[in-house]
């Protein structure tokens, strides 16, 4: 078998890829199916409302998939199953109307989804340092460039000893980690990745955003603390230090998006970007643009990314504020890391870059989008859809790998210095000149227009950049990086 799945490694990586979507895509459908349904069903009734909608009984819901209610036939939006599928399905809808299932299988998608990536962004992250140093990465573990690699770190952290430090506090060393995990998960409630996958659509969904993030510097803080080390110490004052500094130009440069669209909902601003890459808000005018790099700056402090990844500063601190961890509690600490670098990216992209909507016109596929499954599943591949803001979001996690392993470590007093004398003046600035082009400049205006197309200019030459650079190293992959990767480990 090893032999077989090495040759076939990566046309099994996209058939699972291609589940995954199609298993995340059911709920959706049958959560559109019940909506659908009660609608249909409270207007043959002409029921009234109660609360946001009527509770559909069993009978209701049997009967309506049957084709038959009350003798009459059943409005005609609706697929008629026999009377076995009928009675299979009518359970499985009737528990899909109420809001604490659809939290639970939130809940549940969203454990899943950080479990899956983490996993994925720390094999991928390997990858991209060793071939950037001229090395090969994990390459034997599952046999296709080491894809098992990360499972088999995962299962090995799980079988070690939760080594218990002496003089650490019993209570909040074992709390830190929790700490820090969980409001990384709580991150995705309020992250939307299309405007129906979504598992809470809060009218303040980017203030809940902000304060997960800054609950979850508490967690280093406590792991630092309760270590008893002083590196640890160390690593925990820097991020206490570095992100109460860092979340004051991050929050200006998120106020100049939030000013321009008048809503802290995030479904809208997503929605207000569906007319194509110059409808982008980054490309909108120069001072977006310019928000949009000072927030993603401030979101690598935030994250503890380098160049700003003093808090961990192995070369200084052993492993800063998780040195005395192991095992699985050592393991959230990463996943929590890798959750925040992909909402983050997430969250540049929504703010920013066109949120889930591809560089096309979202009114181009119109037809498609209410059409048969597959033109639903093909305008979700090329107009709109979560895959896009998935794909936008590891593009910026990709640049902060890139980042950490090409930029040196920065001293604790540069740090404090690029925050306090240039990124938050800057901010200042950027957010101030936003105001008065929003007083007096309009939309459709000769100086909006030449504005957005000189943006869309800047921003369509720095993608065709990254393409023609990206092309180029895969071309020349064997001439740049010398010999070291050419004579490939068996697998590769």
């Amino acid at each position: 078998m090893g032999s077989i799945l090495r040759k076939v490694a990566f046309p099994i990586f996209l058939i699972g890829v291609a589940a995954i979507i199609v298993i995340a895509w059911v709920p959706a459908l049958l959560y559109g199916t019940v909506d659908s349904m009660r609608d249909d069903l409270g207007r043959f009734y002409k029921w009234e409302p109660r609360g946001e909608h009527a509770t559909l009984t069993l009978d209701n819901i049997r009967q309506y998939l049957e084709g038959s209610i009350a003798g009459q036939s059943a409005p005609a939006a609706h697929i008629r199953f026999g009377r076995s599928t009928a009675a299979a399905c009518t359970y499985v809808l009737w528990l899909l109307q109420f809001r604490i299932t659809r939290d639970v299988l939130a809940v549940v998608g969203v454990v899943g989804f950080v479990s899956l990536f983490a996993m994925f962004a720390i094999w991928w992250e390997r990858k991209v340092a060793a071939r950037m140093q001229s090395r090969l990465g994990p390459m034997r573990v599952g046999g296709w460039h080491g894809w098992a690699q990360s499972l088999a770190d995962g299962i090995k952290l799980l079988q070690k000893e939760d080594i218990f430090i002496a003089g650490a506090d019993p209570v909040l060393f074992r709390m830190a980690a929790y700490v820090a995990f969980i409001p990384a998960l709580g991150l995705f409630i309020a992250l939307p990745f299309s405007a129906a996958w979504i598992a809470r659509d809060l009218d303040v969904g980017l203030i809940f955003i902000l304060a997960m993030y800054g609950v979850g510097v508490l967690g280093v803080l406590i792991a630092g603390w309760a270590s008893n080390n002083k590196w640890s110490m160390f690593g925990a004052m820097r991020e206490a230090c570095q992100m109460i500094s860092y979340e004051i130009p991050l929050g200006f440069a998120l106020l100049v998006p939030i000013m321009t669209v008048g809503t802290l909902r995030l479904t809208t601003i997503g929605d207000l970007q569906s007319g194509g890459f110059q409808t982008w808000l980054a490309f909108r005018n120069p001072f977006l643009l310019a928000a949009a790099l000072i927030f993603f700056i401030a979101a690598l402090a935030s994250c503890k990314r380098a160049p700003f990844d003093l808090p961990e500063a192995e070369s200084e601190l052993v492993a800063g504020f998780h040195t005395e961890y192991s095992g699985f509690r050592w393991a959230l600490f990463f996943f929590a890391e890798y959750a925040e670098m992909f909402a983050a990216g997430a969250l540049a992209a929504i703010l920013f870059f066109g949120a889930w909507y591809s560089p096309l016109p979202a009114a181009w596929g119109e037809s498609w989008r209410h059409g048969p499954l597959w033109q639903q599943a093909l305008h979700g591949v090329v107009f709109s859809g979560p895959l896009w803001l998935i794909g936008k979001g590891i593009f910026f996690v990709y640049v902060q790998m890139w980042l950490r392993w090409t930029l040196p470590r920065v001293r604790l007093d540069q740090v404090m210095y690029a925050c306090v004398q240039v990124m938050l003046p800057l901010a200042m600035l950027v957010l101030l000149a936003n105001t008065f082009w929003e007083w007096q400049v309009r939309d459709r205006s000769v100086l909006g227009t030449v504005a957005n197309l000189v943006c869309t200019a800047v921003g369509a030459a720095a993608v065709l950049a990254i393409i023609g650079v990206g092309l180029y190293g895969f071309i020349n992959r064997r001439r740049l990086v010398g010999t070291q990767v050419v004579k490939h480990l068996p697998g590769a």
